[in-house]
């Protein structure tokens, strides 16, 4: 029997697996997939989750691939959110395809020692752990729910998952482009519609926005090239030259959260607990940042050195963070989809205070780049300087807590109670 099964092998389940395993616990990543998925959902990583990456040693392959951004953006406003601002040594966001993450988070994973199992759909819980859809059950005394917004494992613990359903509906499309704009990158808005133009490492861009058009709850149809050339061409007068599209793809903005993220040995974490329109990039991190919470506490508990109790935290502590993920996408989505000129004006006000207001635009950049999230037992603790020389990320790659000037601070990173 293993300590933990880990239903789900996106970053979420990969990182989970590996901080079980720097924990002493046995774990078993079961993944439907028999191949990575090639299409990216996520391409952004966040200075929070570059300091997660950080304070286990394993940042260098991505800083080193990735394309450094040096600010974020809020409802896809042309006035952008300063990260040089943010107490960070990793004052900017990354872009590096989600394929390319899950391969480097899979690779440490079974380094540690994680076994990966692929081509094992889960169809059920059992009483000590899964059932697969050809009836061979995986014992474990936990269950992670690390397997999207469509969880099998959420469904099979009867965690209710409330929320609202679609209005509106935005399109992307990976593609090469013969007339790129200036730098690769490209922000427009107007009342046709918005969208922003992002280089991909390999030589592709994604195109990714929405139009007055998308605002129905109904599903649109399968999204083709030549509807994606009128439109974008319609917002912002050329089509870029856009060709040969790797990926096109449509989402939208429901919105749910599970109402628990722990029932008995079944825990959930990433987009198993919560979904929502994907503006400013900010899923994969959140799921990523909630595996850090849950990792060292699940590995305790599993493993003998903490009494189960501890693994309530995850709920108190991770549940609020999905609950404002939840409210600032919402808010965000408001302004990306209003397209009347009294939309247009209150976009205009939003830029100008982001311009004007330094506290107002550092206050979003610290929420964008998870960098603001506080928990009641205390805050993130910053990249200190240590007595010896080292810094405090460093001396976290143990998995264990680390005592500083500051306070005694967790494997997450955060003070203790």
């Amino acid at each position: 029997m293993q300590d933990v099964a880990v239903v789900g092998a996106g970053p979420t389940g990969l990182w989970l697996a590996a901080e079980l395993r720097l924990g002493g616990a046995s774990v078993t990543v079961l993944e439907s997939r028999v191949e990575r998925d090639p299409n990216s959902k996520a391409l952004t990583i966040h200075p929070r989750t570059l300091e997660v990456l950080d304070s286990r040693g394993v940042a260098e392959p991505f800083l080193d691939e990735g394309i450094r951004i040096p600010d974020g953006h809020f409802a896809g406003l042309t006035q952008r959110l300063d990260f040089s601002v943010l107490d960070t040594p990793f004052p900017f966001t990354l872009v590096l395809v989600q394929a390319r993450t899950e391969e480097l988070l899979e690779d440490r994973a079974r380094r540690m020692g994680a076994t990966i199992r692929r081509g094992c759909e889960v169809t059920g819980l059992a009483e000590d752990g899964v059932v697969l859809a050809d009836g061979e059950v995986v014992r474990a005394r936990y269950v992670a729910g690390c397997d999207g917004t469509r969880s099998t494992v959420r469904a099979a613990a009867g965690i209710d998952f409330p929320g609202t359903g679609p209005t509106t509906w935005g399109w992307l499309g990976d593609v090469a482009l013969d007339a790129p704009p200036e730098r690769g990158f490209a922000n427009i808005t107007g009342p046709d519609g918005g969208l922003m133009v992002v280089p991909l490492p390999g030589g592709l861009h994604r195109i990714v926005g929405g139009d007055p058009g998308a605002n129905q709850e109904a599903w649109p149809g399968e999204l083709t090239l030549d509807e994606l050339r009128a439109t974008v061409t319609r917002i912002a007068g050329t089509d870029f030259g856009l060709r040969d599209p790797v990926w096109l793809s449509r989402f939208s903005n429901a919105t749910r959260q599970a109402v628990n993220y722990r029932k008995g040995n079944v825990l959930l974490a990433g987009d198993a607990a919560h979904m929502h329109f994907p503006t400013g990039g900010v899923g994969m991190n959140v799921g990523i940042q909630d595996a850090h919470n849950l990792g060292w506490k699940l590995a305790a508990a599993a493993t003998g050195r903490a009494d189960e109790t501890l693994l309530d935290t995850y709920h108190e502590e991770r549940h609020p963070v999905g609950a404002e993920l939840l409210e600032h996408t919402r808010a965000q989505t408001a302004l990306m989809t209003t397209f009347s000129p009294e939309g247009q004006a209150l976009r205009a006000v939003m830029g100008g205070l982001i311009s004007k207001a330094p506290d107002m635009s550092r206050e979003l950049a610290e929420r964008l780049s998870g960098l603001g999230v506080t928990y009641a037992t205390g805050r993130r603790v910053r990249n200190l300087r240590m007595p010896d020389g080292s810094t405090l990320f460093e001396r976290l790659r143990t998995g264990e807590h680390v005592a500083t000037g500051e306070g005694l601070v967790r494997p997450d990173g955060h003070l203790a109670a």
